[in-house]
């Protein structure tokens, strides 16, 4: 259960990761040596410093108790104080309060030792710059004393300290370097992949280390397959549709010469039906011809000029929701053509249909609706497969395809980096189809 919630909190890129990798352990000896060395050394150190000098100013705070007056306690002071290295203030009028910085690492430790080691002691002030107060009361009067906080503590651990943090920053950012150079290809490989995703042919090159130009040869080699593999069907579904229209073409001649009869017309439709499912053979052949980068394009004005072609060719269609959007760039006779046998669908199997255009998350929706009976959603995997029809369960009044319509619109949407998503329209009954775009 940790393991999982951590993992909303790390980062997702390869380079984070990475990063990640390299600091945490940097950051973990650094704080490890960091703690260690203070407790058992500057620490220490800092105790014997401290105490030794307590014990001078005990010594100098015994003799002032002694004294038999002020005067004999001043004499002393004038003696002792030079030999020690400590400025005396006395009779003192000021009192001296307990203080220091926050950023003083070893101050309460300092403190806590000065008021075990020295009687009477009332404050240490440790916070009045390189200088630390004491104020300690004596059998003769209050008596302020002044020294070098260097006497207290070493200074070469502070500089250790910055030391450490210094390199330690300065072999961060060359590790950096490092792992942006070695990342580098993986980053191009993920790029040139995602091209090939979209239908982009991106010029991608082996490099960085055995692993990854393992992994590049791979790539290149599965993308030489997969555009063999496209070429040999596109020729093939060319091919075939091609020499078939000829005989199609002489036998619908033929079938025009006879004399008028109910067969003769039935004839002439079947033709008519193959030539147009021959049609959807070559679409399905064509839908990974490219359009270069595309053209940029107002999709309410396209989607206009569909409506009124639909219409015109015998299909109910209206515009339906339009969001503003401006211009996108797309590749236009592609998507023109998936829109165009969504709608086609939809008014094979429905008697009306609705055609808008939305956009969501970064993305273009193109939404076709319509009154059909729609499509189960356990079906809907399957009726995006190429030449699969779910006839039995949808109405075939208007005829029947070669089931290759929802395979080129999902193909398409594929081929620009986006998604066919099936559903139900709330509003007419029937099917909702999702042409999902990246913007």
């Amino acid at each position: 259960m940790f393991f999982k919630w951590l993992k909303n909190f790390l980062p997702r890129s390869l380079y984070g990761r990475a990063a990640l990798i390299m600091l945490v352990p940097i950051v973990s000896i650094q704080l490890v040596v960091s703690v260690v060395f203070i407790q058992r050394h500057f620490n220490s150190i800092t105790e014997q410093m401290t105490g030794a000098l307590a014990d001078e100013i005990a010594y100098l705070t015994a003799q002032v108790n002694l004294a038999k007056g002020p005067g004999q306690a001043r004499e002393i002071m004038q003696t002792l104080a030079p030999a020690l290295a400590l400025n005396v203030v006395f009779p003192a009028e000021a009192e001296i309060f307990d203080a220091k910085r926050f950023d003083d690492l070893t101050g309460a430790r300092v403190t806590r030792v000065l008021y075990h080691g020295v009687a009477g002691l009332s404050g240490v002030d440790l916070a009045s710059g390189s200088q630390v107060m004491l104020g300690i009361l004596t059998t003769q009067g209050r008596m302020n004393l002044s020294f070098d906080r260097a006497r207290l503590s070493a200074t070469n651990p502070h500089q250790l300290l910055v030391l450490m943090v210094f390199f330690s920053i300065l072999m961060t950012v060359i590790s950096f370097l490092f792992l942006r150079n070695q990342l580098r290809p993986i980053k191009r490989l993920a790029r040139a992949a995602e091209a090939f995703g979209k239908g982009q042919a991106v010029q991608y090159h082996l490099a960085g280390s055995t692993e990854v130009r393992a992994a590049g040869r791979a790539f290149l080699d599965m993308r030489a397959r997969i555009e063999r593999h496209i070429e040999q069907r596109t020729l093939m579904l060319s091919g075939v549709s091609h020499d078939l229209r000829t005989p199609l073409t002489r036998l619908k001649l033929g079938l025009e010469m006879l004399d008028a009869c109910a067969d003769r017309d039935a004839l002439i439709g079947d033709v008519i039906d193959m030539e147009r499912l021959l049609d959807e053979f070559l679409d399905f052949a064509r839908v990974n011809a490219q359009d270069g980068d595309g053209i940029l394009v107002n999709p309410h004005d396209m989607l206009v000029d569909l409506v009124e072609k639909s219409n015109r060719a015998g299909q109910v269609v209206r515009l339906g929701e339009m969001a503003a959007c401006g211009q996108v760039r797309l590749r236009l006779i592609p998507v023109i053509r998936a829109l165009e046998n969504l709608l086609g669908n939809a008014a094979r199997y429905g008697s009306r249909a609705r055609v808008g255009f939305a956009t969501r998350d970064g993305h273009m929706v193109f939404v076709v609706e319509d009154d059909g009976p729609g499509i189960a959603p356990q079906n809907r995997a399957e009726a995006v497969r190429p030449f699969t029809r779910l006839d039995k369960a949808r109405n075939q009044d208007k005829g029947s395809g070669v089931g290759l319509g929802l395979a080129i619109a999902a193909d398409i949407a594929r081929a620009h980096g986006g998604q066919l998503i099936l559903g139900d329209s709330q509003d007419l009954g029937g099917l909702r189809a999702e042409l999902v775009l990246p913007l």
